[in-house]
């Protein structure tokens, strides 16, 4: 099978996201002007340099008044974001955080979880998850886009400070075993990292 993206695929749903994965899941708590904390997951997101650390999602638009969801918004208010890795313990809020609610009420509360402080950056990171990667802003970039009005942004951060439980650490490595983290593959379809190899 064959099919050019502007001309649409035969299939009944679309199997981009299905082929790009698994994708890693960036549960981003950001703080707007006023203070209000939000919490939202993306699953287009990555690390994309070390050197210094940078990471990069992207978000599509929103279906309401300037066509930004309220991460993107925040980010641009306050330069700052922190990403909160999503684990297996930890699937069933992260997807109550993928709600759509009113500007200003905060996903923390709705799923239960609690903020807690960062060192670096002023949004709060999520106490519940293990690791976070607290990030400042260095570029948005505008990504084509089929409505002008729901535009769809790609976010730049460098990494200024990063938390890992002390129980996630093996050896003075990373154990991916103990994280359990989970991540996003197509429809609505998820896995979990279970098994890992060395080559």
């Amino acid at each position: 099978m064959f099919y050019s993206p502007e001309q649409g695929h035969p299939l009944p749903f679309d199997p981009f996201k299905a082929l790009v994965s698994p994708r890693p899941i960036a549960w981003i708590s950001t703080v707007d002007a006023n203070g209000a904390f939000n919490l939202a997951p993306y699953s287009f997101f990555n690390a994309v340099a070390g050197n210094p650390p940078q990471v990069m999602f992207a978000s599509g638009g929103a279906p309401r008044e300037g066509g930004q969801k309220d991460t993107v918004r925040n980010i641009r208010e306050t330069g700052a974001f922190v990403i909160n890795l999503v684990t297996w313990e930890l699937r069933n809020q992260m997807l109550k955080t993928a709600e759509d609610i009113p500007h200003g009420e905060s996903e923390f509360d709705s799923a239960g979880l609690r903020p807690c402080p960062s060192e670096r950056v002023l949004p709060p990171g999520v106490l519940e998850c293990p690791v976070r990667l607290e990030c400042r802003k260095t570029q948005m970039v505008e990504l084509l886009s089929e409505n002008p009005e729901r535009p769809n942004v790609a976010v730049f951060g460098e990494v200024v400070g990063v938390y890992i439980e002390d129980r996630m650490l093996q050896e003075g490595k990373v154990d991916a075993g103990r994280l359990d983290l989970i991540a996003r593959m197509g429809y609505q379809d998820y896995t979990r990292i279970t098994e890992t190899f060395t080559l």
